[in-house]
């Protein structure tokens, strides 16, 4: 194992342990609760210890050592999980197989463009919008199908911004598109996510993801929510209180929690429902007084538009959010997907 390899591996790990560290210090109960979903803090805490312990290891030059033959393991193998401790060799031929496929998708993390526009789905009409804080943000939002063909999409929130924000951004993507179109269902697909993703050293940060998946025949919403701001699912008809619901986590944040489980949910929707995904950058945007714009407001917004189409429902929420900020800038990336249930 090249000296330098271990290295880069060893600094990736202590990147990671002070991004988290700061993250579970410094973020305020309610945003830590969204992004651990139905996880404890203890999950992080329990990470923060995985992580020391392989830090160990890379101090002391113990790191990657085959328990096996106590060789080092390949080290492209060792960035794209530094837990690894059995060389290849020593595998199943069914361990080596799936290893292999596994780490063929994770290499390939690279720039990629987001959608140049929504896709014409049947039984959906959507609309997306995207404003990075910087020149190139964090926000990740996609159109993809799965297994069986149901159609579907993805909406994630890198923490952080700015250009190491990005680039955990692209990989996520590319880890989304190789993913995705071979699972059964959106839990499937982010539990192999958090798989490939909690122990890559090549991210030092943690991804919400909330994955999306529609059949037109049945107008079921399948999804499984990895620590994102609950989308808002709000009915054509029907009193305010009745209409809204909150699509909560049903997992926490992909790469948070050493141990990542995603349950899914599933919900018939009626021609008129409409579906509301964002990124943090819209609740929590301030205005001059340094008040949030929040999620009570966002329901109200959306409230006031839920029988328009999925275009204009986009556009009254982001002149909310920029009437809000009275002029001034956010202060995070912002991104929307609304998709309206047609014929």
């Amino acid at each position: 194992m090249q000296p330098a390899i271990l290295e880069q591996v060893r600094a990736s790990l202590l990147d990671k342990r002070a991004a988290l560290g700061q993250w579970l210090s410094r973020t305020p109960a309610p945003a830590r609760a969204i992004r651990l979903g139905p996880a404890a803090e203890a999950a992080v805490t329990e990470h923060l210890d995985h992580l020391g312990g392989y830090i160990a290891q890379a101090d002391s030059g113990q790191l990657g050592l085959c328990t096996v033959c106590h060789d080092f393991v390949d080290s492209k193998r060792l960035v794209a999980d530094y837990t690894a401790q059995v060389c290849l060799d020593h595998l199943s031929p069914e361990e080596a197989s799936r290893l292999e496929q596994e780490l063929e998708m994770a290499q390939v993390v690279q720039r990629a463009l987001l959608p140049a526009e929504a896709p014409d789905l049947p039984g959906l009409q959507l609309a997306a919008f995207t404003r990075p804080v910087q020149i190139i943000g964090g926000d990740y939002f996609d159109f993809l199908s799965y297994q069986g063909g149901a159609v579907g999409w993805a909406v994630g929130d890198v923490a952080g911004h700015g250009v190491a924000a990005s680039l955990h951004m692209a990989g996520l993507q590319a880890l989304c598109r190789a993913i995705i179109p071979s699972s059964s269902g959106p839990a499937e697909a982010a539990e192999r996510i958090q798989r490939l993703f909690v122990h890559n050293s090549r991210y030092t940060t943690f991804v919400s993801l909330f994955l999306a998946a529609f059949d037109p025949s049945s107008r079921t919403l399948t999804y499984a929510n990895a620590g994102h701001n609950p989308p808002l699912l709000v009915s054509s008809d029907g009193p305010s209180a009745a209409s809204a619901r909150w699509l909560h986590p049903t997992g926490a944040a992909i790469g948070l929690v050493e141990e990542g489980t995603y349950t899914e949910e599933r919900i018939v929707l009626r021609q008129g429902d409409l579906v509301v995904m964002y990124t943090d950058g819209v609740v929590e945007a301030t205005d001059r007084q340094g008040r949030p714009f929040d999620a009570a407001r966002l329901a109200k917004v959306v409230e006031g538009v839920r029988r328009a189409p999925a275009g204009e429902v986009v556009r009254a929420i982001t002149q909310a959010v920029e009437d809000f900020l009275g002029g001034g800038d956010p202060a995070d990336d912002i991104t929307l997907v609304v998709a309206r249930v047609t014929s």
